[in-house]
């Protein structure tokens, strides 16, 4: 039977959030997905973040993935940065009162990929555990000293090797310059929108999801 994402918005900082919740039945965890660049089009249903959100739920997570202010039909207007974090952090709020006791696991491509370090680390600081943060082409040149990012937890960085929107150079930099555990992928021969790669970039997320 087909499983469908339930509409819905959250309370937000700056009023309601539009999201899409899919619960599932046993579910081991719940993910949370974080989408690209609002200014540059990016939304919930950018194609990528639809393929994080199959993944998780094929690996057994209910999902919600949602848009930031100014996107769809939330309120407010952007802010290309803490505003967008603190969104975030009012869903993982949601999530923890919908999804008591399980595993959180947060995804993030391109800017959303900011935006979900941001958030763990906000999270960390506050002693709310993450169990895995995925950053999927991420914008790491947004990130910086406002912006501390996690310590604990696992971390899985996934980057296109010819990533036309963020230079990948700038990503192994900055891989190469963490000083905490993580897991760098490369996606050989791949853009930034993993454009017929969506299937290569599920295979790889899917086995980290499912252990």
């Amino acid at each position: 039977m087909l499983i469908r994402e339930t509409p819905l918005f959250i309370d937000g900082p700056c009023g309601p959030l539009e999201a899409l919740h899919l619960d599932v039945a046993d579910a081991r965890g719940v993910a949370l997905i974080c989408h690209p660049n609002p200014v540059q089009g990016g939304t919930m249903l950018n194609k990528v973040v639809s393929t994080l959100q199959r993944t998780a739920r094929d690996a057994g997570y209910a999902t919600l993935r949602f848009n930031y202010r100014g996107v769809g039909q939330s309120a407010g207007s952007h802010d290309m940065g803490a505003g967008e974090v603190a969104d975030a952090e009012a869903v993982a709020a949601w999530i923890g009162e919908r999804h008591p006791g399980l595993p959180l696991v947060v995804l993030g491509f391109s800017f959303g990929g900011f935006v979900a370090a941001s958030l763990v680390g906000r999270l960390e600081a506050r002693e709310t555990p993450v169990q895995h943060l995925f950053m999927i082409a991420p914008a790491v040149m947004r990130l910086g000293p406002d912006f501390p990012l996690p310590e604990r937890g696992a971390l899985t960085v996934v980057q296109p090797d010819a990533d036309e929107v963020v230079a990948p150079s700038l990503v192994y930099a900055w891989s190469d310059a963490l000083t905490r555990p993580h897991e760098l992928l490369k996606v050989a021969e791949c853009g930034h929108f993993f454009h017929g790669k969506l299937t290569d970039l599920k295979d790889l997320l899917l086995p980290r999801l499912s252990n």
